[in-house]
């Protein structure tokens, strides 16, 4: 189908994009990649009065050091991330992750920024970012502020973002240390969303697992922490066994939902299968 009739504005800085937002009103859409807008607005699930296109704003691309963090564009395209040096090194398990979206044609278009803004439960990315303690650094008409990744994901579809503003930029920690890290995800066909998918960062320390950390995808309205998991890993030996038992619990406080593609039972039997094999091979067992 052919979109609505809507009002179309392509700034080129992020004080022009803030403007333009101001002035689309409520019924304002921004778009990064479009890979999700643009669908929706087809099927005319969507109908947006103003669509403010950040495809020209040129300071939300790339990735920079800052220390003991890495700094990525919110308009940094999936393929750039994959390819990107620095975060081969401090970050790749969000190279991993990004590696598995959609296919090639989608992850030149699409954006990094984009998916974390969509908010998608089934979303690779959100996870990820929930997992490595991200950042989220917001812009908007009184300025700038940064919201943790635990707290940016409010419920399906729906972020911390306020009526005119703009997700600029993504901080990511540094791992420092001996991390190992493994993203493991489930779906029916190539290229698909995932079913259930797990983003495991695993320290080890003298033989033994000194931090975990793990991202659940498409166990319940946002994307979760398997806290309980966590909790029974650290200071355990590295050992199958006990990657094993411990990822027996890594369904506990998640709400996963039933659909075509799954009940809720086969995802929580699923998401312990994905836990252990996920932190197995980001331990090095």
């Amino acid at each position: 189908m052919i979109p609505a009739a809507f009002e179309y504005a392509r700034p080129t800085t992020v004080d022009e994009a803030l403007q333009a937002v101001a002035e689309g009103g409520e019924d304002v859409k921004i778009m990064a990649g479009g890979q999700s807008l643009i669908p929706v607005m087809r099927l005319r699930l969507a109908a947006p009065s103003t669509v403010v296109d950040l495809g020209r704003v040129a300071e939300l691309r790339g990735v920079r050091d800052d220390g003991d963090a890495l700094v990525i564009g919110a308009m940094t395209t999936h393929a750039e991330v994959v390819t990107d040096p620095l975060i081969a090194q401090h970050a790749k398990l969000i190279a991993e992750a990004t590696e598995t979206v959609a296919d090639r044609q989608t992850r030149r278009r699409g954006t990094f920024g984009g998916a974390l803004a969509h908010a998608d439960p089934a979303g690779d990315l959100p996870a990820v970012a929930l997992a490595l303690d991200a950042q989220m650094v917001i812009a908007g008409p009184g300025g700038r502020r940064t919201v943790p990744a635990s707290e940016f994901f409010v419920d399906y579809l729906t972020t911390a973002l306020e009526e005119g503003e703009v997700l600029v930029e993504i901080r990511v920690p540094k791992l420092a240390g001996d991390w190992g890290v493994r993203y493991e995800k489930f779906n029916r066909v190539a290229q698909a969303w995932s079913i259930v998918a797990v983003a495991a960062a695993v320290r080890r320390e003298n033989g033994s697992i000194a931090e975990a950390r793990i991202g659940l995808t498409n166990m319940g309205p946002t994307p979760l922490r398997a806290s309980a998991t966590e909790a029974a890993l650290a200071g355990v030996s590295a050992s199958g066994d006990s990657v094993a038992a411990a990822a027996r619990s890594a369904a506990e406080g998640t709400s996963p939902s039933s659909d075509l593609n799954a009940k809720a039972d086969y995802r929580e039997h699923l998401v312990q299968v994905l836990t252990r094999r996920a932190v197995t091979a980001a331990a090095g067992l």
